[in-house]
């Protein structure tokens, strides 16, 4: 009896360890698919849970470039180089038109220039003699005028001869075209010949911009003679200076009047100027054969200056597409992003958005989100390496 007792027993204990045992596996089992579960969540957790956050003075230390999304034409463009001009209208060449010498100068290049300002003072004996000249046939033409006078009342009377009021009528007649004459010539080294009149000489003559603008070119030094016609000066109103890019025949076809040009200028980096042809040349240049096609520039920037090299797009086809800059995207995986911005009072917040990447255009790539952006929002320029290093950063630091 005794020992069956026993034997129940240590049935009985057994059972209750297979039961813990059982209970312990169940337990493991269930241990284990909840870690596995959240490691597979942890892998598919999306970068736009993260964020980066940068104070006030870190955004100013990185030059942190923001803005909206940009529709830009990617593709359909015709390459073309150039350089900035000015229409002849607004270019001028300042000379002298006697042989006189330099008494002194007035501006240096680069000095902004009104219409009619004196750029320098010329003398020369020869100018005193052009008024003591006109001053003389001035006083002539009155003697000769009187003389006519007198000839006429003695013909009208009968008592004259007509030989005498002929030749008298003559005299006065050529000493009027004298007087005229020399008082054109006296008006274009604009000397006021009313001054002359009454007995004032002039000892220099003044040399004045014809129009607006810049002295571009000071060729002249104080004491030195100068040539009739001999250029001066050169002033340039740069007010009107406009893009003149080179197209080639075989893609002349392509452009016409009311395209858009992008463009940049070596003396400005990282700035895109944009234009629109006015004018496309019916004629070719010899070397290279290529036409000029004029635009005009719609945001003038920093200090455009006639003959700078400039190198353009000039958009053939009205396709655009959102765009952002080549530094505002950043690969993470076999996955691209791009940063979105906010500005949390005196911080800023940067989110990394998930993009397709399209055509690319020098440093520009178009971009497809896979949810509606906002018109407004606005995204990081530059630094997304950066940003995606913050970022990691801090994922590592909340693991640990």
């Amino acid at each position: 009896m005794k020992n069956i007792q026993y034997i129940i027993l240590a049935l009985l204990t057994v059972s209750l360890l297979i039961v813990a045992c059982g209970d312990k596996d169940n337990h493991n089992s269930e241990d284990g698919h909840s870690q596995n579960d959240d490691a597979k969540s942890e892998t598919k957790e999306d970068h736009s849970e993260e964020e980066v956050m940068l104070s006030q003075q870190q955004f100013d230390a990185l030059k942190m470039k923001t803005d909206t999304l940009v529709l830009r034409n990617m593709s359909g463009y015709v390459e073309a180089n150039g350089a900035l001009e000015v229409p002849p209208q607004n270019e001028a060449a300042i000379t002298s038109v006697v042989g006189a010498n330099v008494v002194s100068i007035k501006v240096i290049e680069g000095d902004k220039v009104n219409k009619g300002q004196v750029v320098a003072y010329l003398s020369h004996p020869n100018i005193i003699k052009m008024q003591t000249d006109y001053l003389n046939a001035f006083s002539n033409s009155n003697f000769l005028k009187k003389n006519y006078e007198r000839q006429q009342k003695l013909y009208d009377s009968g008592v004259g001869s007509g030989a005498n009021f002929q030749k008298a009528e003559a005299e006065y007649d050529a000493s009027k075209a004298m007087v005229n004459g020399l008082e054109a010539q006296l008006r274009l080294l604009n000397i006021n010949t009313s001054s002359v009149r009454n007995g004032t000489i002039a000892q220099s003559i003044s040399l004045r911009s014809p129009i607006d603008g810049f002295v571009q070119k000071v060729e002249v030094k104080t004491g030195q003679y100068v040539e009739p016609q001999t250029e001066l000066f050169e002033i340039v109103n740069t007010h009107h200076v406009h893009a003149d890019l080179m197209v080639f025949e075989k893609d002349v076809y392509k452009v016409k009047k009311g395209q858009k040009v992008t463009f940049t200028i070596q003396s400005i980096p990282d700035t895109e100027l944009i234009a629109e042809i006015y004018s496309v040349s019916k004629t070719f240049e010899d070397n290279p054969k290529a036409v000029h096609v004029h635009a005009e520039i719609e945001n003038k920037k920093g200090n455009l200056i006639p003959g700078m090299y400039i190198q353009g797009k000039i958009q053939v086809e009205n396709t655009k597409t959102k765009a952002l800059p080549e530094s505002a995207i950043i690969k993470d995986g076999d996955r691209y992003y791009v940063f979105s911005v906010e500005k949390e009072n005196d911080d800023w917040s940067f989110k990394p958005v998930e993009v397709i990447l399209g055509a690319k255009d020098d440093n520009w790539i178009a971009v497809q989100f896979s949810e509606d952006i906002e018109s407004n929002a606005k995204f990081a320029y530059n630094n997304a390496y950066y940003l995606i290093a913050e970022m990691k950063k801090g994922e590592a630091e909340h693991e640990d």
